[in-house]
């Protein structure tokens, strides 16, 4: 059982926990994640870890409540425990020095950004961070990015804070300027990073994505999380969750995660009926 030791409602519909989970703390690094199942009954799912504190013991997640799963976890307050949290999972983020990075975050990939955008600053690389939400209510880790940043910028859907437009918009304009941009690293909804990855491919300027897909046992023995790569099948739990956003079948990819939307919108339905829509 991993008690949660502080709980924060980011925005209407994200939220974040620490954990105690000293053993993951230990060794997790940036890129990696953890396979949570909240009770005896619920389902398994992926959260990519947002930051952790070794001394602490600590891993902290962030997570937007999309359905009943993540109802659920949303629902635990501080003392509360949470039955499974298995990790670290996945390939750490390679974060040398190379010059001139570009972290982008969307929605609540900026969560996930942020760690990666740390280590890229810590590696000794010149940091660019494009963070981005549909309004402002909804940008999140704002003053982390700003704080580790050699360069900041926001972006909103509506306009209501920062460049009104996409993160596409913001590293357009750099590409336009002819900034030298070594690499561009994109995680937040999975059109965000597919039009990430076209904008930087005929500047053949390297740019990975990371891919939270649907995954089962994080482990690839079931193969839900198969995304085409290249022209080869992957398992994003173990291959990735970071590829050459270049090579990624970004329409293949969306097909299948919209594939089970009746049944998750049905549990959906079900668990606030059984809840009293609370």
């Amino acid at each position: 059982m991993y008690e949660i030791k502080f709980k924060q409602v980011l925005n209407p519909v994200t939220k974040m926990l620490v954990v105690q989970a000293p053993d993951i703390a230990k060794v997790c690094k940036a890129g990696q994640f953890v396979m949570i199942r909240v009770n005896e009954t619920g389902e398994r799912f992926p959260l990519t870890i947002a930051d952790f504190d070794r001394e602490k013991g600590t891993v902290t997640i962030v997570f937007q409540e999309v359905g009943k799963s993540t109802q659920l976890l949303g629902r635990l307050e501080v003392g509360d425990e949470i039955l499974d949290f298995v990790g670290p999972l996945g390939k750490a983020t390679h974060t040398d020095d190379i010059g001139t990075v570009v972290v982008i975050g969307g929605g609540c990939g900026s969560a996930i950004a942020y760690p990666v955008a740390r280590a890229f600053k810590e590696a000794g690389n010149h940091l660019i961070t494009i963070n981005g939400a549909r309004s402002m209510s909804l940008l999140l880790y704002r003053e982390e990015m700003k704080k580790i940043s050699d360069e900041a910028y926001e972006t909103t859907d509506d306009g209501s804070c920062g460049v009104h437009g996409f993160v596409t918009t913001v590293l357009g304009d750099l590409i336009q300027q002819g900034r030298k941009i070594d690499l561009v690293f994109a995680v937040g909804p999975v059109p965000m990073m597919k039009f990430v990855a076209k904008t930087t491919e005929d500047k053949k300027i390297p740019t990975i994505v990371s891919l939270n897909s649907i995954m089962v046992d994080g482990t690839g023995m079931c193969g839900a999380c198969r995304v085409t790569v290249g022209g080869q099948m992957k398992f994003a739990c173990v291959d990735g969750p970071e590829f050459d956003g270049h090579e990624v079948d970004f329409d293949e990819l969306m097909g299948r995660l919209n594939a089970y939307t009746k049944q998750e919108e049905k549990s959906e339905e079900l668990y606030a009926s059984e809840s009293g829509g609370s």
